[in-house]
C-alpha cells in the first residue's frame, strides 16, 4: 500500500501539469476559433475544422450500414491515456450528441465532439487491414507531434 501511494504521489503533479496544459491549449484553441467565426445556429465546418474520411474509411462505414436497420454514424473522440497520451477512440452511434460537429462523405457521417475536434482539426480517419488487427485509425492528423506506431495514440504540442 505504501509503495502505491508514493507512486500516486510521484505522478499526480505530471498528471496535473498535462491537464493544465491541455486546458490552456483547448481555451485557445476555442477562443481562435470563437473569433474567427461567425456566430449562427449551425455553424458550418471550415476547411481547417474539418476531419476528412478516406475511401477505405466510406467504404467499409457502407458496408456495416448494410447490415443494420438504423443509419450508424462514426464515432471519434480522444481520451486520455495510450502511450503517447491520448489515444483514439471510434464507436458506432445511432445520433449525434448536442455538442457534435458532424463531418459527411458520399453518405457516410463521422461525429466528433466539440472538445475531440481540438485534438482532430485537420485529421484524416481511414479503414485499415493488417494481418494483425484491422480498424478505424487516424491515418493524419496535423495536431499531433507524435506517437506509437500503431497510431492508435499520440500527444500535441
Amino acid at each position: 500500500m505504501q509503495s502505491s501511494r508514493s507512486l500516486i504521489q510521484r505522478v499526480a503533479p505530471i498528471f496535473a501539469a498535462r491537464i493544465r496544459h491541455n486546458s490552456k491549449l483547448l481555451s485557445s484553441t476555442s477562443s481562435s476559433v470563437l473569433a474567427k467565426e461567425p456566430q449562427s445556429s449551425s455553424p458550418s465546418p471550415t476547411v481547417q475544422d474539418s476531419v476528412y474520411l478516406s475511401d477505405n474509411c466510406v467504404r467499409r462505414m457502407k458496408e456495416l450500414q448494410a447490415d443494420e436497420a438504423k443509419e450508424k454514424l462514426l464515432r471519434l473522440s480522444i481520451e486520455a491515456g495510450g502511450c503517447s497520451g491520448f489515444q483514439y477512440n471510434f464507436a458506432l452511434e445511432e445520433k449525434p450528441n448536442n455538442d457534435d460537429r458532424i463531418f459527411e462523405r458520399d453518405g457516410v457521417k463521422l461525429v466528433v465532439d466539440t472538445i475531440s475536434l481540438g485534438f482532430v482539426k485537420g485529421a484524416t480517419v481511414d479503414y485499415v487491414e493488417e494481418l494483425i488487427r484491422s480498424g478505424f485509425q487516424v491515418a493524419e492528423n496535423p495536431s499531433a507531434v507524435g506517437g506509437c506506431s500503431c497510431k492508435s495514440s499520440f500527444m500535441v504540442k
